[in-house]
């Protein structure tokens, strides 16, 4: 290890030195930047550095300074390009120079002592906007983004009297070094590990508290690579120094420090840059000086390439794939194309940062600013207080559908005034320390609710808000947040009765002789009480079998349930029931009291009399007005209805329906079993029995959508066995609704939804566990209502109408998809289980071989949504999803999913439109329109995606070629625009 410590390497003027508060090195290696107390910015060779001693070496040594602050510079960064170089200083302004090519215009500054400038960094920006000293920044991987830190008023979570807490990543992605930790009374650096985020590590040795920390830029080997035998692992390298003017060295190998350079300034040491090499470390000190330490071969280990850090950030997502060089200039045009969008993006993100953001921009922000207030969950409100944005399922609130009276706030306004409120409360709460001073807690960027991830990340965060979505039928509102009515907290419980099959035996155990079941006639599953039918108390006698009475009232419980392989909690009968629908929508069961408070309701309430043989009195109201009234022979179970039918489920499995004004549609429909679930959409009526078989009827056709379908399969039913002890118990239904085409969406208490295909005549599972544990996409802000509904195409790029044959119908299953994987995640976090598999999956992701665990299963997840999106007809997501599977497969470089995908989509644009078309269905379906959208203007999305991914131009240039992109027109390039944000934007 050498110490280099040049005597022209510092911070003076006046006779005097100035502290060196900060330093860093540009990415490729060639300059250190260095910022201190003198408000000079000072750009160094760092050739000349490590060739300042040879003899003869007569390099110029500083290669430029700026003096453009007016107070101490606290942080200097290079952005990752090299192309910019940004200062922050307690003046509360942020310089960003930039490297012009031109020769500087002046030799030397005047009246100064300053050698001639060698390069010309000149002064790109001046951003102003914090309200206090600028104590560190940052720039984002691509350079659109510079993140900047202040005091601003705000108290900062140490015990220790330090100016600086700077953080750093390990190079591999697992951890987080923070400076200025303790444990205990001692001084210690926190490495927080990312599967946990939590701080079991620190790094204890500084006598005084540590103010820099950074790791090394490279994996290090532990044993020579290239000798033979070698089987050493890899390792990280960090280093730290602070107020004890100590220089420590440490690597995840040892539990002590590698390397201890005391004294190595005269002052405090403020910060720490590595070269890109990761064997040369810088460090600055407040006395002015900068240290620079040149490590030997092997002395920290031996440098990894670059291809091994890659693949150890593969499982977070980071490869550097697309990187191929252009073959044409078609190549070339469809690059441009397909970067154009996502260009402007990024720069109109750094011009609001640098206060250039373009007169229209900010006029047409102003404009959406402003029609928020008309708009909830992104859908505008109309003068007739309908909402058009699709179609989706609900059973309680409108929230928001209607338009807010004159004088009183839209929904939207007043979420945002609760959200400005709690924020202004977190920043306002007091605590008091433990020596009993009173201070301002420090507000978390999370709690604010705006620290969302730019990337897509895998997070567990349950359902809080109910969220409706409009159909196309604008009274036809259908929350997806609540159980379907009646249904108790947890689903409706659900017993099985396995298939007969032997169990199989474990190793070690012996095989028991069948033993002979003695008759013990049927199993009670309900018990009549003083408050109603309740599901019956399994106790276990001697023998340990159930005893049961001789009978059961037929009235009760029907007799197939004792025999039924699926039995499901059959209702209370209670005395009374009522159900308001409030201008045609069907609001959820209240009180009599609560339905009358709004006078345009019209209320159904159904009472059951207190003796069994009487009959039940049905009633619609109005305005307190009788509309009609009829009765019933049976008690009523459940209630449903909407503004084109009524229907009246009995205990002993009849249903009866009637028009609005009170005529009856058709005759009692005499079902197996006794109805548990009743729910009704348009014209389509649902019903699901005891016995688990659902039920679709279209009221208006008078036919069902499919035979009666049993909800053993999605029960587990192939996995339980006959137990000797009785039914097994399964999942519970939390939920069954509706689409506007009656397909049956059912969520289960496990987490898992469902949903049943009338064409293929089976369930099929859209959502589960497995997603929200290994797929980097789960509850991304994609998958939110909101999202969907306003970021999806966004005001300014409406969805297109396809120019012939197209489908301009309102999307019919909008927000079914996220609904269920937001119903996963809840049901889950309930579970208690998510922490503990999630910490599971992160080990098994670390283990050799599973390095591509995450890249699969999050391509999987998509795929998974797509196919769900277009068996649903889920026009705007499957748009959306597909776009998102283009860029993901992209950057994986899956060259055979990309083909396969560009090729199954290129169907109806070359077809003829004589040739007929149509013989498959979905994907294999060769018209024009796929999912209510022109094939080719998916296409055309796809193919911008995917433009900018060298290694994949030569498949994607021969179809931007049919689709006229490598012309360059400016058609192409707002195409490209629009697609490039639609993904980003959801991705973020």
């Amino acid at each position: 290890m050498y110490i280099i410590k040049p005597s022209w390497l510092r911070h003076s003027g006046e006779q005097k030195d100035f502290e060196v508060y900060s330093c860093h090195v540009s990415q490729d290696g060639k300059r250190l930047a260095t910022a201190g107390g003198d408000g000079h910015v000072r750009i160094w060779s760092t050739d000349s550095i490590y060739n300042g001693h040879v003899e003869g070496y007569s390099a110029p040594r500083q290669l430029c300074h700026m003096s453009h602050h007016l107070g101490t510079i606290h942080s200097v960064r290079f952005s990752p390009n090299n192309r910019y170089l940004a200062s922050g200083a307690d003046d509360r302004v942020i310089c960003i120079y930039q490297l012009d090519s031109n020769p500087p215009s002046h030799a030397t500054t005047f009246g100064t002592n300053e050698p001639p400038p060698i390069e010309n960094w000149k002064t790109h920006k001046r951003l102003v906007g914090h309200d206090s000293d600028v104590q560190d920044l940052a720039w984002s991987y691509d350079n659109s983004i510079l993140v900047s830190v202040g005091l601003d008023s705000k108290v900062v979570s140490s015990p220790l009297t330090t100016y600086f807490r700077r953080c750093s990543w390990s190079p591999d992605g697992n951890h987080i070094a923070a400076a200025n930790a303790v444990n205990g009374p001692v001084s210690s650096v926190a490495i927080i590990e990312r599967s946990r985020w939590d701080s079991q590590i620190n790094l204890i040795g500084h006598e005084g508290p540590t103010e820099a920390c950074m790791f090394s830029p490279r994996l290090f080997h532990t044993q020579n690579p290239a000798e033979k035998g070698a089987s050493g692992s890899l390792v990280t390298v960090i280093a730290s120094a602070g107020q004890d003017k100590t220089l420590s060295i440490w690597n995840t190998n040892t539990s002590r420090p590698v390397v201890i350079v005391q004294d190595v300034a005269s002052k405090s040491i403020s910060d720490l840059a590595w070269a890109p090499d990761g064997q040369t470390l810088f460090a600055c000190s407040l006395d002015g000086n900068i240290v620079v330490v040149q490590f030997e071969v092997g002395e920290l280990g031996w440098v990894a390439t670059a291809e091994e850090n890659d693949k150890a950030l593969e499982k977070y997502g980071v490869a550097r794939k697309g990187m191929g060089t252009a073959e044409d200039v078609d190549g070339l045009h469809l690059e441009n194309h397909s970067k154009a969008g996502e260009l402007r993006g990024a720069e109109s993100r750094m011009g609001a940062l640098m206060g250039d953001l373009p007169a229209a921009a900010a006029a047409a922000a102003a404009a959406s600013k402003s029609d928020t207030a008309g708009t909830t969950n992104g859908t505008k409100s109309t003068k007739n207080g309908e909402a058009k944005n699709g179609d989706a399922v609900k059973n309680g609130e409108t929230n928001g559908t209607s338009e807010p009276k004159s004088g009183k706030e839209t929904p939207a306004a007043e979420s945002a005034d609760k959200a400005a409120e709690r924020i202004n409360e977190l920043k306002s709460r007091v605590q008091v320390t433990k020596d009993g001073r009173k201070r301002v807690a420090p507000l978390l960027v999370s709690s604010s609710g705006t620290g969302l991830l730019s990337l897509p990340q895998s997070q567990l965060v349950g359902a809080k808000s109910k969220t409706a979505i409009q159909s196309e039928t604008p009274q036809t509102v259908i929350d997806l947040s609540k159980p379907s009515h009646g249904l108790p907290k947890g689903g409706i419980a659900a017993l099985l009765l396995g298939t007969k099959r032997k169990a199989v035996v474990l190793d070690g155990e012996e095989e028991d002789e069948p033993n002979k079941r003695l008759a013990t006639g049927p199993v009670p599953i309900m018990a009549d009480t003083v408050d109603g039918l309740e599901p019956a108390t399994l106790t276990s006698p001697a023998q340990g079998l159930v005893p049961t009475p001789e009978f059961l009232r037929s009235a009760v419980v029907s007799p197939s349930v004792s025999f039924s392989q699926v039995r499901l909690a059959v209702p209370k009968i209670r005395s009374h029931i009522v159900r308001a629908l409030e201008k045609g929508v069907l609001q959820g069961e209240s009180t009599l009291e609560e339905a009358s408070k709004i006078p345009e309701n019209t209320i159904l309430e159904a009472k059951n009399p207190a003796r069994p043989r009487e009959p039940s009195h049905i009633t619609a109201t109005k305005r307190g007005a009788l509309l009609w009234q009829d009765y019933l022979p049976r008690a009523i179970i459940l209630l449903t209805g909407n503004k084109h039918f009524w229907a009246a489920a009995c205990e002993d499995g009849t249903l009866h329906t009637w028009t609005p004004a009170g005529r009856r549609l058709l005759n009692g429909i005499i079902l197996e079993s006794q109805p548990i679930i009743l729910e009704s959409r348009d014209h389509w009526l649902l019903c699901v029995t005891s016995v688990g078989m659902c039920h679709v009827f279209n009221i208006k056709t008078m036919s069902a959508a499919h035979p009666p379908v049993s909800l053993a399969p999605i029960l587990d039913i192939a996995i339980t066995s006959l137990s000797p002890d009785g039914p097994t118990a399964a999942p519970g239904v939390t939920s069954a609704h509706l689409n506007s085409l009656g397909t049956i969406v059912v969520t289960l208490s496990n987490g898992d939804g469902f949903y049943y295909s009338p064409t293929l005549y089976t369930w099929q599972r859209l959502s589960e566990s497995w997603w929200a544990l290994g797929s980097q996409y789960w509850n991304s802000n994609d998958s939110s209502l909101t999202a969907l509904s306003s970021t999806a195409v966004g005001p300014s790029a409406p969805a297109k109408k396809p120019k012939s044959g197209g489908d301009d119908k309102p999307d019919i299953s909008a927000g079914i998809i996220p609904h269920l994987e937001r119903h996963t995640t809840t049901e889950f976090l309930v579970k208690g289980r998510a922490y503990t598999l999630q910490r599971l999956i992160k080990q098994l992701v670390a283990k050799d071989g599973f390095e591509g665990f995450e890249s699969v299963v999050s391509v999987a997840h998509l795929e998974n949504r797509m196919a769900g999106a277009l068996a649903l007809g889920a026009k705007e997501e499957f748009r959306l999803y597909l776009f998102m599977y283009a860029k993901r497969i992209g950057a994986e470089g899956l060259r055979s999913k990309v083909e396969e995908l560009l090729n199954t989509l290129v169907g109806g644009v070359l077809q003829d439109s004589k040739d007929g078309g149509g013989k498959g269905r979905g994907w294999f379906d060769k018209g024009e329109v796929i999912c209510g959208w022109e094939r080719k203007e998916l296409l055309k999305g796809v193919v911008l995606i995917l433009g900018k991914f060298r290694d994949l131009q030569r498949t994607t240039v021969q179809y931007a070629r049919i689709l006229g992109l490598t012309a360059g027109n400016e058609e192409d390039e707002e195409d490209g625009e629009e697609t490039n944000g639609v993904v980003d934007q959801m991705e973020e």
